[in-house]
């Protein structure tokens, strides 16, 4: 059995009172707690990190909305490695090949003296996580060579007492809340106002990565903003969790209003093959591996449609080809993967997450889950609802030239940026990727502008009314799409707390 050091940190919230987690208590293997029990590692493991057997973990809590109808679903925060994130109903403990943020929640994080364990787990083996105090954790320099060739125990009087939030306060302004919290003993995730999609929240998260690059104090080692967050990762040994945290407090306190955003933007046409042969592969090798009873297969667009209750799959082609989607975040999945949502409300297909995940994804499928798209940067596991699939967004002959990509690094998109599809067929799109993958071709067109997150917010107030009527009917859609599943049978195997079966509330709950 390998033994590792936890420090909790639930980065996630139901509403604004702090410290109530959406998912509030896990059973792991029968072990009550946050997490905090034994499980398996199984041969699933993925790039990401170590996929493991749940037992039916117990969730509570709202369902995701916008960000996926699952309680795991969140709008896409940054992981940090070691963290135990649970990818639906299945737990993935993420190594530093996995994904630099994503839309799961992730309760618990490894130490950093102790992740060297983490590469030395395989099938079969079995894994504690024992809860400590982040004043009692041990810098990685002590963790040398010698100690590493012993699995020694691991004695813990118990963990923090503050749910993970190591301190909250307000902007400036006074109109937003700041919560700070804990992700592992190397990191702050400080995450603004409530679990919503918010562009002004993500303004403020711009803001204060501008503010922390102008300075760049020492021991900084990385900045992942996410939709409404913004991991801070240093050498602890360093700037030590509770000076960062200082000095983080000071930052917001010198932060401009989200109103005056104004930043450099491109629009970015990119060619998509709708409805690819290799995406159709992968929900055909998911039906025979995984699950054949998915409320998302065989099709995955004809659930897009069900779930959003437009009239034809023909009404989610347009939707997804006039739609600008403004990119918020990068390194969702892997590689510089963008995560991207519509400017306009009205074209946000909502959907859920596979439950479980996918093991296999084809390099650049276009997929939805909760109101965001993502481009796949390479092949490997995935969640998100195919629509597509496009040319490559990163580059994998950097440092050599490649028209479209910047000389400086190999990732196509950048913040802000706003997609745009033009259709391609499937032997297009093929012959597209050769000439990207030469360093060749001309797939990619851009064009320079800015956005302005005042005039986005002069747009919303003009189409208020008719923003309102289609989400209100997108939300019905998705209300009965989730009680067929009940009828069904989807949640037959649900239990509660208690062992008990669940109640109708309960059950619409435990919506993969």
């Amino acid at each position: 059995m390998f033994v590792f050091q936890g420090l909790l940190t639930e980065p996630v919230r139901q509403g604004p009172s702090v410290g109530s987690g959406l998912m509030v208590e896990r059973r792991v293997d029968g072990c009550q707690g946050h997490g905090l029990g034994s499980i398996a590692i199984s041969v699933a493991g993925e790039l990401m990190g170590a996929a493991h057997c749940p037992n039916g973990p117990a969730e509570h809590g709202k369902r995701g909305g916008e960000a996926g109808l699952h309680p795991s679903n969140i709008h896409d925060t940054a992981y940090s490695v070691g963290a135990l994130d649970f990818t639906g109903d299945t737990p993935i403990l993420l190594g530093p090949d996995g994904p630099s943020l994503g839309g799961f929640v992730c309760p618990v994080t490894v130490v950093s003296a102790q992740r060297w364990k983490i590469g030395q787990l395989k099938p079969g083996d079995t894994v504690r996580f024992v809860p400590v105090r982040s004043a009692h954790t041990a810098s990685p320099a002590t963790t040398g060579a010698g100690r590493r060739a012993h699995f020694v125990d691991v004695l813990s009087p118990g963990g923090d007492e503050d749910a993970g939030v190591l301190s909250t306060g307000r902007t400036r302004d006074g109109d937003t809340s700041v919560t700070y919290r804990r992700s592992g003993d190397d990191n702050i995730l400080v995450e603004y106002g409530d679990m919503t999609l918010d562009l002004a929240l993500r303004a403020r998260v711009h803001a204060l990565a501008e503010r922390i690059e102008a300075e760049k104090p020492s021991g900084l080692l990385d900045l992942t903003p996410g939709i409404r967050s913004l991991q801070v990762k240093v050498n602890p040994d360093v700037l030590p969790q509770h000076k960062l945290l200082d000095w983080l407090a000071e930052c917001e306190s010198q932060l401009p209003a989200a109103d005056d955003l104004v930043v450099p933007s491109r629009i970015v046409e990119l060619p998509l093959s709708w409805d690819d042969p290799a995406t159709r592969e992968a929900i055909e090798r998911y039906m025979l591996g995984v699950r054949s009873d998915a409320p998302w297969c065989p099709w995955n667009i004809e659930f897009i449609r069900r779930m959003n209750g437009l009239g034809s799959v023909d009404a989610v082609y347009r939707t997804v080809f006039d739609a600008s989607y403004l990119v918020l975040g990068l390194g969702d999945v892997y590689l510089g993967a963008p995560v991207a949502v519509p400017l306009d409300p009205r074209h946000r297909l909502v959907t859920t997450k596979y439950n479980p995940a996918r093991t296999w994804t084809p390099e650049n499928a276009v997929g939805i889950g909760g109101a965001y798209l993502c481009v796949y940067g390479m092949e490997g596991p995935g969640g998100y609802q195919f629509v597509g699939r496009t040319t490559q967004v990163w580059n994998h002959r950097h440092p050599l030239p490649t028209p479209g990509f910047d000389p400086q690094h190999p990732w196509l998109l950048r913040f802000f940026d706003q997609i745009r599809w033009y259709p391609v067929g499937a032997d297009e799109l093929l012959d597209m990727r050769a000439d990207v993958a030469a360093g060749r071709g001309d797939a990619m067109r851009f064009t320079d502008t800015t956005f302005s997150l005042a005039e986005h917010q002069r747009f919303l107030d003009a189409n208020a009314n008719d923003i309102a009527a289609q989400r209100m009917l997108m939300e019905q859609a998705r209300a009965e799409e989730r009680q067929r599943w009940s009828l069904q049978g989807e949640f037959a195997d649900s239990t509660t707390e208690s062992g008990a079966a669940p109640d109708a509330a309960d059950r619409e709950e435990k919506v993969a």
